[in-house]
């Protein structure tokens, strides 16, 4: 199994615990800086904004406390071996530029492994926004994987695909799987995954050690529907199947199982599930995402999660 990370902090999280240091744990600023990993100079400038965003006064005046215990309690709850929960930006805004940053650092930490091991990732916007979060590195002791085709209904490339986009910022072996993201019918989608290339991507993906997915809902609001991958008519038969959520553009039940037939018959694309030896970590938050991330948990298809304090507090509610 992978490595798993440390817990990661935000830029803010990083002066808020430099300042906590400072001033109750007494430390001086080489200590700190030791601590942290950073230089004097950055230690002292961390301090400073302790003070300056009003942080520090007798006590810590930060919310990354109830963020910490909101991840220790959706491991418990729901047996996950990682949790990271980001501040929430208030009502109606998009999280995925909450986050994107903290999933980005969660990928940093695996790529910057001496150890090789293969990640294999999903797409979508989510997954997109956390590549462009990255900071560039240079990675290429490990392998990055699609798990799923990358080719969309009218034969372009998938505008959400993130293998190439990843690639060019860690300088890493990457493995597209270049078939379309759902094929027209079952024989095609038999025919793609026979492919040999094909199947030695799907080889790796399979085994990957760690696993970033984003988690769709199937609703009316659902991002295969309006990316274009599947019809009104094709969403409402799932639905009729009970569909609660998808990932890699398989759509699972409330229970977490995988539905038979319907589109999931042609998906090209590898099926996820948590499991020994394998970390499965879904990135996504939102209202609209819920049931499908409680439905995902349940079914042990995750067994690490990355979403922001209002979709914590509704899924331990």
């Amino acid at each position: 199994m992978a490595k798993l990370p440390e817990t990661d902090a935000t830029p803010l999280d990083d002066a808020a615990r430099a300042g906590w240091l400072y001033y109750v744990g007494g430390k001086t600023q080489d200590q700190i800086a030791q601590e942290l990993g950073v230089s004097r100079q950055r230690a002292q400038r961390l301090v400073s904004r302790a003070m300056a965003e009003g942080l520090i006064h007798v006590r810590l005046e930060h919310r990354v406390s109830g963020c910490l215990d909101l991840e220790a309690q959706l491991r418990a709850r729901f047996g996950l071996q990682l949790a990271r929960v980001t501040l929430s930006l208030g009502p109606g805004v998009d999280p995925v530029s909450s986050l994107a940053p903290t999933a980005a650092a969660e990928m940093e930490r695996f790529l910057r492994q001496s150890e090789p091991l293969t990640m294999a990732l999903g797409t979508g916007r989510t997954l997109r926004a956390t590549v462009e979060s990255l900071t560039r590195l240079d990675a290429e002791q490990h392998k990055i994987v699609s798990l799923i085709g990358n080719i969309a209904p009218d034969g372009s490339a998938s505008y959400y695909d993130v293998i190439i986009r990843i690639s060019d910022k860690v300088l890493a072996p990457h493995f597209p799987m270049p078939i379309p993201v759902v094929a027209e019918n079952a024989k095609d989608r038999d025919l793609f995954l026979s492919l040999k290339p094909v199947q030695r991507v799907m080889g790796l993906a399979e085994r990957a050690q760690v696993t970033f997915v984003g988690v769709g809902q199937m609703s009316d609001s659902a991002p295969l529907l309006m990316d274009g991958f599947i019809t009104r008519a094709e969403l409402e038969d799932m639905q009729a199947r009970g569909a609660a959520g998808e990932i890699a553009a398989r759509a699972f039940d409330s229970d977490g199982r995988y539905i038979e037939g319907g589109t999931n018959a042609r998906v090209c694309a590898v099926e996820v599930a948590g499991g020994e030896g394998r970390s499965v970590i879904g990135i996504a938050a939102g209202a609209d995402k819920t049931g499908a991330i409680a439905a995902a948990l349940k079914g042990n298809l995750l067994n690490g999660l990355i979403t922001d304090e209002t979709t914590a507090r509704a899924l331990l509610s």
